[in-house]
């Protein structure tokens, strides 16, 4: 696991009225946040090799719902065990008592899914509600609304919805009023910079009076940059 700084920056986006490009700020204050492994993308050899994240988010996104549920139940168990090593170290990095699992929804509504296609979710919840220092918060962020998907939406798979927006989380989702006052540790299974997606649900939550919100996520893709 490594650790890394989510920054508040000006970023691009496309603005879902006008559809013309704009500058905003998607999230207002630096974030502490963690992530597993880097996230190779497009390399088959990690994507097919069990155990690694690419292989884990790939398999559990069941993103043309084949995937069978052997399959689905062993790929979730080598997840669970990266979340008994990696969430404890967060937890005593925190200097928290407690500390409250959200997850970052999926791009469609969630109730547009199958149950086979929200097994990673499922498995936060099962350690969330299994672990000492751990509260179960995975339904205290629920999209109710489609946005587009995207890593699919250059090729044109993305769907319907709007790309990501300074605000598309409080206006695609529904908040629980229990976020208030919690010490939040938000879940992703990938983050990539840039898409801001993450930044703008830490946002989100800060604004719906959460008291602070540390960020991990399984993945974290890796740069051009990075690989020369």
């Amino acid at each position: 696991m490594q650790d890394f700084i989510i920054k508040s920056c000006l970023s691009w986006y496309t603005h879902p009225a006008t559809g013309s490009r704009a500058q905003g700020t998607f999230l207002r204050s630096d974030t502490y946040a963690y992530y597993h492994d880097l996230y190779h993308s497009g390399d088959q050899t990690y994507r097919s090799t069990q155990g690694t994240v690419e292989n884990i988010i790939t398999t559990l996104k069941n993103q043309f719902r084949d995937t069978g549920i052997d399959l689905l139940q062993r790929t979730s168990e080598y997840m669970l065990d990266i979340l008994k090593r990696d969430l404890p170290l967060i937890l005593r990095s925190s200097r928290k008592e407690k500390l409250t699992i959200c997850v970052i929804p999926r791009s469609k509504a969630e109730s547009s899914y199958l149950p086979t296609q929200l097994f990673l979710k499922k498995t936060i919840k099962a350690y969330a509600t299994d672990q000492d220092g751990f509260q179960d918060g995975t339904d205290y962020i629920i999209r109710h609304t489609d946005t587009k998907t995207t890593h699919m939406s250059k090729s044109g798979y993305g769907g319907t919805g709007d790309m990501p927006y300074p605000g598309i989380t409080k206006a695609t989702c529904r908040i629980s009023e229990e976020v208030w006052g919690k010490d939040i540790l938000l879940i992703d299974d990938l983050y990539t910079e840039g898409v801001n997606i993450d930044e703008d649900a830490i946002q989100a939550l800060l604004d719906n009076g959460a008291g602070s919100v540390i960020f991990y996520s399984l993945g974290k893709t890796l740069k051009r940059s990075d690989q020369q």
